[in-house]
């Protein structure tokens, strides 16, 4: 991983763009010695999502566990539905 000030990469950004495409190398922008962004190969991209989506649903599935976990009736979503009109 490379840390290159934002302002070199605007000038020479096919090197820059080369090196994350060809080389999959991750490269961090800066701007005043702080980390701002990051360009990143397409794979690795892929794979944040997939992650990120895998960790929502995680949480969606915890919280249903947890719902069902609560005292009192369950009512089927079809009863809900119909109950309201939809």
């Amino acid at each position: 991983m490379t840390r290159v000030n934002a302002q070199d990469v605007k000038k020479a950004f096919g090197d820059a763009l080369n090196r994350v495409a060809y080389a999959k190398e991750t490269i961090i922008l800066q701007r005043r010695g702080e980390d701002i962004a990051a360009l990143v190969p397409l794979e690795d991209l892929k794979l944040l999502e997939r992650l990120r989506e895998e960790e929502e649903d995680r949480l969606d599935n915890a919280a249903a566990d947890a719902a069902l976990a609560e005292p009192g009736e369950n009512i089927p979503h079809e009863v809900i539905k119909a109950e309201l009109g939809l």
